[in-house]
């Protein structure tokens, strides 16, 4: 019966998951304006530099006199600041009717400068970038724009979840709380190798042309949004329950790769991903490589919310991550249907109720 249940809720949500696995919701004329922060000639932790760089954003909410009630939103890779609207609105765990939530684009996005958008450094001739790069142009527009010293929380999914971690290690007193959903504190080998094959599928394909392509890359970004959005950000469970036929397996995908593959600028996600590849917190400076003692660095309150067999961000991270920062909380998203890494995309209700609770929980023990 239990099974049953199961096949029922994933059947009846299959169009919504092939629509908006881990992708951002479409930007409605009734949502918040777009804005952007110019920061100038942007100057990247490996020397580089990049040109008229503006960081896109978008807030909810209104900021308090005292400038205390900010919480700051970042992204996943390939997403924008639509990423985590499951948790964002009134009632929900970052209400807007308390919080003043500011929602940014992570560098390389599309939104925020990007190989795709730079017009003085186009496509291949961008430079490349990290998370911390992602986290100091971020930190720009919180301390310069909006003169916040004290974030109530930075919260992200996947490389948010990655950029929630950096931030409590890079700026320790400049947030309350973090709280990272199916994050990394350090890249593993499995999930470069997943994205160097993600890489491979866009570059092999011809219109490529090494990056200089003046037409969508269609075979090849169909090939990324069938292997990433249909198979690598589930498992095995998952799908033996969504699809129990090879034939239903293979039309499922084929509308994954129809809905998915123009969602993204190929040059953009392939910069974001060897940001991804490269990220680790103990390459911060002062820890030498150490990535247990930047996480047991870290001093704002800590809930980590991981994914069950999460095949991406292998859940084990998040557990290790867990048990060195200190006094952090840990909760495992979906352990009765375990989704992996779509178990932080919310897509299911249940999924959203644990994820809403336990964030609303936490937050109210922050000091207010």
């Amino acid at each position: 019966k239990e099974t049953n249940m199961y096949r029922a809720i994933i059947k009846g949500l299959a169009l919504a998951c092939i629509l908006t696995p881990l992708i951002s919701t479409a930007h409605k004329p009734t949502d918040p304006p777009h804005q952007l922060y110019p920061e100038g000639n942007f100057q990247l932790e490996n020397g580089s530099v990049i040109q008229d760089f503006s960081l896109s954003y978008t807030t909810q909410g209104t900021l308090n006199a005292d400038k205390s009630n900010a919480i700051l939103m970042v992204t996943a890779i390939g997403g924008n600041h639509h990423r985590i609207d499951y948790l964002i609105g009134p009632g929900k765990a970052l209400d807007t009717n308390k919080y003043f939530v500011i929602c940014t684009d992570a560098i390389g996005n599309g939104l925020t400068t990007s190989p795709s958008n730079s017009k003085s450094q186009p496509n291949v001739s961008f430079p490349e970038f990290n998370i911390r790069d992602m986290v100091n142009s971020q930190h720009q527009l919180i301390a310069n724009h909006f003169g916040i010293t004290k974030l109530v929380a930075v919260v992200g999914a996947s490389m948010g979840g990655m950029q929630a971690l950096q931030w409590a290690v890079s700026y320790p007193n400049a947030m309350q709380a973090v709280i990272p959903i199916i994050p990394l504190a350090k890249t593993p080998a499995w999930t470069t190798g997943v994205l160097e094959m993600l890489r491979q599928s866009i570059m092999t394909d011809p219109t490529y042309q090494g990056g200089k392509y003046d037409k969508p890359v269609e075979q090849g970004m169909r090939l990324w949004s069938g292997w990433l959005s249909g198979v690598i950000v589930r498992t095995p469970a998952y799908q033996d329950q969504l699809n129990p036929t090879p034939s239903a397996e293979i039309d499922y995908l084929k509308k994954v790769q129809d809905a998915g593959w123009k969602r993204m600028d190929a040059n953009d996600w392939i910069w974001q991903s060897r940001a991804y590849d490269r990220h680790d917190v103990g390459l911060t400076k002062g820890f030498d490589g150490n990535t247990s003692a930047a996480l047991k660095s870290i001093k704002a309150k800590t809930l980590i919310l991981a994914g069950t067999g999460d095949l991406l961000n292998p859940e084990s991270d998040a557990k290790t991550s867990a048990k060195l920062i200190p006094g952090a909380k840990y909760i495992a998203i979906n352990d009765r249907l375990p989704m992996g890494h779509l178990s932080g995309a919310g897509i299911t209700e249940a999924e959203n109720e644990v994820q809403n609770n336990a964030i609303k929980g936490f937050l109210s023990t922050l000091k207010q």
